[in-house]
């Protein structure tokens, strides 16, 4: 397969923009799929990172792939690989957001760029976005996402990561379908891996249904919400390092650090599935 990356380089630089309200239904959906016992009210200062809950793609249902994701182009580089996965990602939270805001989010494609790995083609997109209320600039991302081809039958799986310390506060979670398909609902998303069995076992290659990587990251915020509820969150930045598959048990674990606080995921079998960062304020 030949990528041509000069081609796909033409889309550095692509913005477009949307507006959307924080929204109180959202914010209660998202508060019972993770099991709060308390219920958000309108003006309440928006968990973070609600925001990805937010300024969902709506694609036409004509518009969709056989995989469930939109079809390739438009805003996002047409890559000619067949996987695409939300790699990795930088947070920084510069000022609260709340139920009921009018916000905006002007995203950027930053960079394209083509590696050659041990699974063949790899292409990495990065994609920026700011979101503002009014003139305020509340939130400011990066998006790594990365696109490559389908494994061979006979492909290991990524090398076992373990985790970086020993967890001073660790919860565990069950992800049955129904928390893969409510979490598909508040997101949008309709990528078949996470609800549709047979195709992501039979298409994919994966052993089950695939959690969302946004799913890990959002689970991890929500264990500083739960541990440590006076945390002032400034950056958060998150890696995927394997797949984390529906039907045991995993982790989610952290401890403090110099800089912060050090988080993972880790499977039934204790390989690191998500490796995350905390940069806290005053």
């Amino acid at each position: 397969m030949e990528i041509n990356i000069e081609h796909l380089k033409e889309w550095e630089g692509k913005q477009e923009t949307h507006d959307d309200v924080i929204s109180l239904a959202t914010a209660r959906a998202l508060a019972a799929t993770l099991d709060w016992a308390e219920t958000p009210e309108l003006g309440d200062e928006l968990t973070k990172p609600g925001h990805w809950l937010h300024f969902l793609p709506s694609a036409r249902q004509s518009d969709i792939s056989r995989d469930g994701h939109p079809k390739k182009g438009g805003f996002l580089p047409p890559v000619p690989l067949p996987r695409r996965m939300w790699a990795s990602g930088k947070v920084a939270f510069h000022q609260p957001l709340h139920i009921g805001d009018q916000i905006r989010k002007v995203s950027t494609v930053k960079k394209v760029a083509h590696k050659q790995g041990g699974s063949g083609h790899l292409v990495f997109v990065t994609v920026g976005h700011d979101i503002y209320c009014g003139d305020t600039l509340a939130i400011s991302e990066d998006q790594n996402i990365v696109y490559r081809e389908d494994p061979a039958a006979n492909a290991p799986p990524p090398k076992p990561l373990s985790p970086p310390a020993a967890a001073e506060f660790s919860r565990e979670i069950m992800p049955d379908p129904v928390l893969l398909f409510r979490f598909s609902a508040l997101t949008f998303n309709s990528h078949r891996i996470h609800y549709d069995r047979d195709y992501a076992i039979n298409e994919e290659g994966y052993a089950g249904l695939v959690v969302h990587g946004p799913l890990s990251a959002t689970l991890l915020l929500d264990l500083v919400r739960s541990e440590l509820p006076d945390s002032n969150i400034k950056h958060y930045d998150y890696r995927a390092v394997r797949p984390l598959i529906d039907g045991n048990v995993f982790k989610i674990q952290g401890c403090r650090s110099d800089e912060g606080l050090s988080l993972w995921a880790v499977d039934h079998q204790g390989a690191m599935t998500m490796q995350a960062t905390v940069v806290l304020g005053d």
